[in-house]
């Protein structure tokens, strides 16, 4: 790891207070221009000295503005301090989390993996359009049965369309045969150009599609495509798995990955990460923002420092090594769980170096799904899958209480 390391907590509180020094100051300094100040002090003090030393908290009340895109061209000079954080940040991320080339990529701190999915299909619908002379109608994206409800929100503000690719009902994989057949399909209704979207991590099973038979059946076609890795939920933990992991940017048919940090990463919520390579990123540059240095090339404009330095801290608390170690930890909690519902013969799907455990419905009785606030696959009539997500606050005592009350229900005594 060349970027991402541990760190005192003196050194966070003194790296963060050198970068607010580089902001912008609303409290002292006469700043005529910005339609911004401080939090307001009524409301935010900030004079104790806990405050002060709380670099996140600290940062929130001083309130920078991280408009624009801090990898691309230039910035607002008055929030330079905390950009060089997010831009620290995105090296840990994009260089040694995904393996890019060192000033290879471009990507910011994202209000979610909502937003980064949409900006990935953003940049890629323009670049057809732009570089190509795409007509709307002839761009599809394409994304598995199981993916996340961020695609369909962007395809309806796109004005594009989605084929679903079907997934195996057991294995949650999708086979190459019917992603052939969805492009195909595509092809015949006049499709020319294909935006995939392939999951590290799906929301409700945690399944990871495998990009490389999607992107070798693409080229038999011989057809322009982008492939988009959702990693919102996946991307803190799959690439800590014990094999050999490739969906990264050594995988040159990748163009871009979304990874939340308010998940895994416990960061506050509102905070994603997207990164894609090199070229790509102007295709959204929006021209008409004169008025912010460097421009826009993101979806929602001002956004919070703050969130930068949350994830910075983070990051720089544990380091590499530690943050592995606490991945293992909530696998080894994983393990624990599925072994007992194997015991109790509880059908169950989990993809193997994941955190997500989903059972059947059938399996769990109402009162102990609604006991457990175990999420289900759709609050309508119908339900067929219940899921058990392993995070930090899962300990294995909760996992016991949980499977007793399921043996209990199916008299088998607990092992």
């Amino acid at each position: 790891m060349k970027f991402w390391k541990k760190l005192t907590p003196e050194e966070r509180l003194n790296r963060v207070q050198r970068a607010l020094k580089e902001n912008v100051d609303f409290s002292k300094d006469a700043n005529l221009g910005y339609p911004a100040s401080r939090l307001d002090e009524k409301v935010f003090a900030n004079e104790s000295l806990f405050l002060r030393e709380m670099p996140v908290l600290n940062t929130y009340i001083a309130n920078p503005n991280h408009i624009g895109c801090h990898t691309y061209g230039t910035s607002e000079y008055s929030f330079k301090g905390t950009q060089e954080i997010e831009r620290e940040v995105l090296d840990m991320i994009a260089v040694d989390l995904f393996k890019a080339e060192e000033g290879a990529y471009d990507g910011y701190i994202s209000p979610g993996g909502t937003e980064a999915n949409v900006q990935a299909m953003w940049i890629y619908r323009n670049e057809f359009m732009k570089r190509h002379g795409a007509k709307l109608e002839e761009i599809v994206i394409l994304a598995s049965d199981d993916t996340h409800y961020s695609i369909p929100k962007g395809v309806n503000l796109l004005m594009l369309e989605w084929k679903k690719v079907p997934v195996d009902e057991v294995t949650r994989d999708i086979s190459r045969e019917d992603f052939r057949n969805t492009v195909k399909s595509a092809l015949e209704e006049g499709k020319k150009y294909f935006i995939v979207i392939a999951n590290m991590g799906t929301t409700m099973f945690g399944s990871v599609d495998d990009p490389v038979p999607m992107t070798e059946v693409l080229e038999e076609f011989e057809v322009p495509y982008r492939l988009h890795i959702d990693g919102a939920y996946g991307g803190f933990v799959f690439p800590f798995s014990e094999g050999e992991n490739t969906i990264n940017f050594t995988n040159p048919k990748i163009s871009s990955i979304t990874i939340d940090a308010h998940k895994m990463l416990q960061a506050p919520y509102g905070t994603g990460i997207f990164v894609c390579r090199k070229g790509l990123i102007e295709n959204v540059l929006t021209t008409e923002a004169q008025y912010v240095e460097g421009m826009d090339l993101t979806l929602c404009g001002s956004r919070s420092g703050a969130n930068a330095v949350a994830v910075w801290t983070i990051l720089t608390t544990y380091g590499p090594h530690k943050w592995y170690e606490k991945i293992s930890v909530l696998k080894m909690r994983t393990n624990w769980l599925c072994k007992q519902l194997d015991l109790l013969e509880v059908p169950y799907f989990r993809e193997p170096e994941m955190n997500i455990v989903t059972i059947r419905s059938f399996a769990v009785p109402e009162e102990i799904a609604h006991k457990y606030n175990l999420v289900p696959q759709t609050h309508d009539e119908g339900n067929k899958w219940y899921k058990i997500v392993l995070m930090d606050h899962v300990e294995i005592e909760h996992l016991k209480d949980f499977i007793n009350d399921l043996s209990s229900h199916k008299k088998v005594p607990v092992k």
